[in-house]
């Protein structure tokens, strides 16, 4: 396993899924863990509780990541809290899956203001407050390669971050900062398993050369890795993690 120990990480939406998995990787690699929720403190709390029970250091912070004023607080608790924010992990975001024709103004903004100003407000924070050295991971998704009827805001989304992603490694690179994007395929989330039945989320496991979908232990080890000096010459990157899926 990469080794990111001693280092500060915050991860965003870290209370459940991907983004616990991620956190629970992360401390066990070494890292100190700020777990950033938007408004699941009890899920964030358990997150906190499973990686102290195993000898880690972690800290549940509520933060809306579509809000810059509670983004500069997230990163001020955390340097706070362990001294520096060396790790950036954006993993906040919302899934709205409806035709473009049935797309409310509401479902574009709230899609929008989570998964790309929410990724804006941090990266824009941490052009200042992550420490030189420095690794920011922001998630992208897989759905941007087919073209998937009911995803199309959703996607959209994540095509900015990708290319926040890419301009934002230019920008900061000077600090010795790396900047990439990992896009999960199909994932045993409640984000993805929410509305789904059984056959299409069988239909979904078979575009897998794996036939099945992905766990976010799946997903997890890919991000703790990015994270670690190991992947400092990787960089405006975006990693597929998907079963082969697309």
């Amino acid at each position: 396993m990469s080794t990111v120990k001693n280092k500060v990480a915050i991860v965003t939406g870290a209370s459940r899924g991907i983004g616990a998995a991620v956190a629970q990787s992360l401390a066990q690699a070494g890292a100190k863990v700020i777990v950033n929720y938007a408004g699941s403190q009890a899920s964030a709390e358990e997150v906190v509780k499973s990686i102290t029970a195993a000898g880690g250091q972690a800290k549940a912070v509520q933060a809306d990541v579509s809000k810059p004023t509670d983004v500069d607080r997230l990163f001020d608790e955390a340097i706070a809290a362990f001294g520096r924010v060396d790790v950036l992990v954006n993993n906040a975001g919302i899934m709205i899956v409806k035709s473009l024709a049935d797309t409310t103004d509401e479902d574009f903004t709230r899609q929008f203001d989570i998964n790309v100003r929410g990724v804006f407000n941090t990266l824009r924070v941490a052009a200042t407050k992550l420490a030189d050295n420095g690794t920011i991971i922001n998630f992208s998704t897989s759905v941007n390669r087919p073209m998937s009827p009911g995803y199309a805001v959703y996607a959209a989304t994540k095509s900015a971050v990708e290319q926040l992603t890419r301009v934002f490694a230019k920008e900061i690179g000077k600090r010795n900062i790396n900047v990439n994007s990992v896009s999960p395929g199909p994932t045993n989330t409640e984000l993805f398993t929410t509305g789904k039945s059984e056959e299409l989320i069988g239909r979904l496991a078979a575009l897998s050369a794996f036939n099945r979908i992905g766990e976010p232990s799946d997903i997890a080890p890919v991000v703790t890795f990015l994270a670690s000096d190991d992947a400092k010459w990787i960089s405006g990157q975006n990693i597929g993690v998907n079963g082969a899926m697309a």
